[in-house]
C-alpha cells in the first residue's frame, strides 16, 4: 500500500458523508496510479473493506467506517448515473472522465449487509496494438497470422476472466486493418466497447433493448462484413449463430470462457452445439494466460525447485526466486506476460475425437499423443525463461505436481 493510500484512509476514520465525496475521488485516482484493473468495495458488519486487483492479484488496501458505507455507494452510483434509491437489484454503469485513456465500469450488487461494488478500470490507449506485440512464442504468433490472413472460419480466444482474450482480439482487429493492399469489411459486436480500432465498424449490443450478441450477428451477416468479431460466446444461441456464420464465407474471432482447447471444445458440446459443425467451423483455439513477471529484484532460487515443496512445477536450470523491493511494491513481481497453446481441431486425431465426441481431458489426452504443446509446457518454458516461478504458474493454473499426467487439463484456477 501506497503513503498517499494510506493517509487516505488514516484522514478516514473520522469520515462524515460530507467529505465521501473527496475520498471516493481519491480512491479513484488512487488504483488508477497504481496500475488496478479492478476496486472492490465491499461492506461487512463493521466496516467496508477495501481492495485492489494488480497483476491478477488481489490485494487488501484498508477500511472505511461501516456509518459511512451507503454514503460512498451511492457517490459511485452518482457518477456512474445509476439510481441511487434502488439498492435491491444489480446495477452497472460507466464513469465518465476526462481521461480519454482511461474507462471506469461500475457494478454493485445487494449483499447481506449493503451493496458490494466493483469498479473496473479499462485502459483504453492502443498498446499491445499488433501481434507481433502480444509477447507470444514465435511459431504461435506466425500460426495466428496466418490464420487471419483467411476469409472463413472461427477462431476461439479461450481463458478464464482477466486472461487477456480482448487484448489479444484488438490486437487481431488491429493487424486486419494495416495489412493487404485491400481493405477489408471489419465490423464487431462487444459488451462493452473497451477500445476503438479505427477501420472496424464497432456496435456495443444492448441486451435491455433486446439487442444481443445473437440478434446483432444476424444482422450484421446483411451488411456484407468479412471480418465479424463477437466481445464473447455466452450461450447456445450465440455459439451457433457464430459457427454458421464461420461456414458462410466469414472470418469470426470471438472469445470463451474456458481452461484449455479442449475444454473450449467440451463446452460448446455441453451447449448442445453438433460435433460436426464444431469440426468444419473451427479453425483454431488460441487458449491463454497471463503470469506475473519477476522484477529485476528477484535472486537466484536457494536450492533446485525440486527440494522445494512437492506442489511446485518440474524443476528449472534456471529457477528464481521473488524477493520483493519498493519499485514493485514488496510483491517480487512487476507485470505481466503471456503463456498459450494451440490447438488445431484440423488435425486428425483431434477432429476424429470431437466427431466422437470423447469428453475433455480424453481429447486434451488425444491432442498431447500428436505432439501438442499445452498450458503445462508452456508454463515450464517460462519457468526455464528465468521471467516467473513455479509459485506463480501454481497460483495461476493450479498445477501441483512436477510433471502433470497425460490427459491433466489445467483448470480455471486465476
Amino acid at each position: 500500500m501506497n503513503s498517499p493510500v494510506d493517509a487516505l484512509l488514516a484522514a478516514a476514520k473520522d469520515l462524515h458523508a460530507e467529505g465521501v465525496p473527496d475520498v471516493v475521488d481519491g480512491l479513484l485516482e488512487a488504483a488508477r496510479d497504481r496500475g488496478a484493473s479492478d476496486l472492490h468495495i465491499v461492506p461487512t458488519e463493521t466496516a467496508l473493506d477495501l481492495s485492489w486487483r494488480i497483476d491478477g492479484v488481489l490485494q487488501h488496501v484498508g477500511q472505511l467506517p461501516r456509518r459511512v458505507a451507503g454514503n460512498v455507494v451511492a457517490r459511485l452510483k452518482v457518477l456512474a448515473e445509476l439510481l441511487t434509491y434502488r439498492t435491491d437489484v444489480p446495477q452497472e454503469g460507466r464513469i465518465r472522465s476526462g481521461d480519454s485513456t482511461l474507462d471506469m465500469r461500475v457494478s454493485t450488487f445487494p449483499t447481506l449487509f449493503g451493496e458490494k461494488t466493483v469498479v473496473r478500470l479499462l485502459r483504453t490507449s492502443d498498446r499491445l496494438t499488433h501481434v507481433h506485440e502480444l509477447g507470444l512464442p514465435q511459431t504461435l504468433a506466425e500460426q495466428l497470422r496466418e490464420t487471419l490472413g483467411r476469409r472463413s472460419g472461427l477462431l476461439l480466444v479461450a481463458g478464464p476472466a482477466g486472461s487477456g482474450k480482448t487484448t489479444t482480439l484488438y490486437a487481431c482487429l488491429r493487424e486486419l486493418v494495416g495489412t493487404g493492399d485491400q481493405p477489408l469489411s471489419l465490423v464487431s459486436l462487444e459488451d462493452p466497447i473497451e477500445s476503438v480500432v479505427t477501420g472496424v465498424a464497432q456496435s456495443q449490443v444492448n441486451p435491455a433493448a433486446g439487442f444481443d450478441y445473437a440478434t446483432g450477428l444476424r444482422s450484421l451477416m446483411r451488411q456484407d462484413p468479412e471480418v465479424i468479431m463477437v466481445g464473447e460466446i455466452r450461450d447456445r444461441e450465440t455459439a451457433e449463430t457464430v459457427l454458421q456464420a464461420s461456414l458462410t464465407g466469414h472470418l469470426v474471432l470471438t472469445t470463451f470462457h474456458a481452461g484449455s482447447g479442449a475444454e473450449a471444445i467440451g463446452r460448446l458440446a455441453d451447449m448442445g452445439i453438433e460435433p460436426y459443425l464444431i469440426r468444419s467451423g473451427l479453425i483454431a483455439i488460441l487458449c491463454q494466460r497471463l503470469l506475473r513477471r519477476l522484477c529485476s529484484c528477484s535472486k537466484p532460487a536457494s536450492k533446485p525447485a525440486s527440494q522445494t515443496a512437492d506442489t511446485t512445477p518440474q524443476p528449472s536450470p534456471n529457477p528464481r526466486t521473488a524477493t520483493g523491493c519498493s519499485h514493485c511494491h514488496g510483491t517480487g513481481y512487476l507485470g505481466r506476460s503471456v503463456i498459450a497453446e494451440w490447438l488445431d481441431p484440423s488435425e486428425p486425431a483431434i477432429a476424429e475425437g470431437i466427431l466422437q465426441q470423447l469428453d475433455s481431458r480424453t481429447l486434451h489426452q488425444t491432442a498431447l499423443s500428436t505432439g501438442h504443446a499445452d498450458l503445462a509446457s508452456a508454463a515450464r518454458d517460462a519457468i526455464d525463461a528465468g521471467w516467473t516461478t513455479p509459485e506463480e504458474v501454481v497460483r495461476v493454473l493450479g498445477l501441483r505436481c512436477s510433471e502433470p499426467p497425460a490427459g491433466a487439463v489445467p483448470g480455471d484456477a486465476r
